[in-house]
Parts: structure tokens; C-alpha cells; sequence
């Protein structure tokens, strides 16, 4: 069985997860070596952002891929925060319309990866 966005053991769930399962979740996975480098995107993930694993992993996630993201709500956080494992609303604007999203952030130090995870939220009208 899955786990789902907000599962309390999801951090466990991605460190011993491959990438076929991790591209069957069905929420955007970015897993992060601690220097910000991308070595884990998933399907959701790609299809979300438009942006395929070949032209995001291997790069600094918070500078080169989604500078967006780049500032005190999750880059920073992700800086001085272990353990860390937050849900937060935000908007991603970078190469696309306003998307609003939940990002839940995830790090702990015997964590080798940590993890910004991408669910989109539905967007209320009126």
C-alpha cells in the first residue's frame, strides 16, 4: 500500500523506496542530497512542473531549478531545520501560471536525503 502526503512515517517510506515507487505516488517528490542537489524526482513531479528528471536532477534545487522557492518559508528552513517536517500552503510561479500547492518539508539527520514534497491544492473561486 502507498503511503499518502501526510503519512507520519513517509520520510522512512522515501529513504528505502526506489524509483518506481516513488513515480507511483501521487504527489511530486523531490528528494535532496543536504547540499540541495537533486538525486530523487518523481513522476508527479515532472508532470506537475513541466520539468523532466534530465533537466533538474543533478542541479541545486533551490537556486537553479525553483529559485522561487529560494527564501525564509522552505530553502532556509530546510537550512538550519533537523528534524524538520512541516506542511505549508504555497504558491509556485516560476515557468507557470500561479499553481497553488501544499509543500510538506522533510529532513531528519539520520535522513541521507531530504525530501520537498508537492501536492496541488484546489484552487476556491469566489
Amino acid at each position: 500500500m502507498q503511503p499518502d502526503f501526510a503519512a507520519p512515517d513517509l520520510l522512512h517510506h522515501l529513504e528505502a523506496s526506489q524509483d518506481a515507487e516513488r513515480d507511483a505516488l501521487p504527489f511530486g517528490v523531490i528528494g535532496m542530497a543536504l547540499d540541495g542537489t537533486v538525486r530523487q524526482y518523481n513522476t508527479a513531479e515532472a508532470t506537475l512542473s513541466g520539468l523532466t528528471p534530465a533537466r533538474v536532477i543533478g542541479r541545486h534545487f533551490f537556486t537553479s531549478v525553483a529559485p522561487c522557492t529560494n527564501n525564509d518559508l522552505v530553502a532556509r528552513r530546510f537550512e538550519v531545520e533537523a528534524p524538520l517536517d512541516d506542511v505549508i500552503d504555497y504558491v509556485f510561479t516560476l515557468r507557470m501560471a500561479p499553481t497553488p500547492v501544499q509543500l510538506r518539508l522533510l529532513k531528519h539527520p539520520s535522513a541521507q536525503h531530504m525530501y520537498l514534497l508537492v501536492q496541488r491544492r484546489p484552487v476556491h473561486v469566489g
